[in-house]
């Protein structure tokens, strides 16, 4: 069968740097860049990136996060990400966000020009030693850490604007309702049923109050591979990472981000650690009363995307099949065990801890 996205979700994926392909950086003229303009100097390794090209330099004894925008990223959204880093630097500076390494003459980022009539953005951000979050079991308390932290983050990002910020973001789960063309992707007819529900839920629920949702600037994707954490710390949430999905949109999404990672893990009780997590987030940032019982349809909705994107990336990259639909399988599996639990019993949940974040 030959599977294309319909034209919504093509000109989304699209818009998001999702269909691009990749293009080679010269890593002389990434050397000579940044040697050039931040006076570093050393050994380059590449990392993985979704989009775009992110290595780690080692100069002395520093090390540092470079990072070359994709080919075909529009600068202002380039721009939105690390505006978006320094306003919390200056507006909030005590919350744990990577810090930015400025040029020699004081600028956060610089162009590449590739000599072809095409140019990169190239920005440098200091390297964070420690633990990401997803390479632990954190336990209530820390996860109420966790949710606390992003809380603030939301309050220091409410006056924040950006002309790029109201850009179309595929991962957006105000998008969700157009990644219904992604099921044909997921061979499996209980899987794909799985799916339909969790569409029918968001489209019933939700899609009818976008207009109406409290937005804002949000990071878009405070997941466990994006903080770093030390479990020694009072605090716990070391630095925050990664602003690549930073976006105009509902408030009630950057929570429902990290609470899909957080439900289906275990079987007994699938929403037991995001109650923790929503809890500490409330401590910081209550959330409307009226919204509330939007945040667990979002977070299912998120769960789907994350197992529907797999099996899209899958066909996209042969070479890295199996370890996409292992991936896209986990998720499903989360999905099911998450969906089992009756709406209604996880809405009054939610709002019993928000009354007693101790419980």
């Amino acid at each position: 069968m030959n599977k294309s996205p319909d034209a919504m979700l093509q000109r989304l994926l699209q818009e998001s740097s999702l269909l691009s392909s990749s293009q080679s950086i010269d890593l002389l003229l990434l050397n000579n860049m940044l040697e050039r303009h931040y006076g570093l100097s050393g050994q380059v390794e590449r990392l993985g990136s979704e989009k775009g090209y992110t290595f780690r330099l080692k100069a002395d004894a520093n090390k540092y996060l470079v990072k070359v925008s994709p080919s075909d990223e529009p600068e202002p959204v380039t721009a939105l990400q690390i505006a978006a880093m320094r306003y919390l630097h200056d507006a909030a500076h005590a919350l744990p966000i990577q810090r930015i390494k400025p040029t020699l003459d004081g600028r956060d980022s610089v162009p590449i020009d590739l000599g072809d009539g095409s140019s990169r953005i190239l920005s440098v951000f200091c390297f964070v030693e420690g633990v990401l979050w997803e390479q632990i079991d954190a336990n209530d308390e820390k996860l109420t850490k966790l949710g606390g932290m992003l809380g603030q983050v939301n309050n220091a990002l409410r006056l924040f604007e950006h002309r790029a910020a109201a850009r179309s973001l595929v991962y957006d789960i105000g998008h969700f309702h157009h990644w219904a063309g992604l099921i044909e992707y997921t061979p499996d007819h209980g899987r794909r049923l799985l799916a339909q529900q969790a569409f029918k839920i968001f489209e019933e629920v939700v899609l009818p109050r976008l207009p109406s949702l409290e937005k804002q600037v949000i990071h878009g994707d405070y997941a466990p591979n994006n903080v770093v954490v030390d479990p020694q710390s009072e605090v716990f949430v070391k630095a925050i990472l990664d602003f690549g999905d930073t976006v105009h949109t509902a408030v009630i999404f950057d929570p429902a981000n990290p609470v899909a990672h957080l439900i289906g893990r275990t079987e007994d009780h699938p929403w037991q650690d995001a109650f923790a997590f929503v809890a500490g987030y409330q401590q910081s940032r209550p959330i409307n009363e009226s919204e509330l019982p939007l945040l667990p349809i979002a977070a299912l909705a998120r769960l789907t995307m994350l197992a529907l994107i797999r099996h899209w990336k899958a066909e996209r990259a042969p070479d890295q099949r199996e370890e996409l639909l292992a991936s896209a399988e986990y998720y499903w599996m989360n999905l099911e065990r998450a969906m089992a639990v009756p709406l209604d019993d996880v809405i009054a949940r939610f709002r019993h801890r928000a009354g007693d974040p101790s419980l």
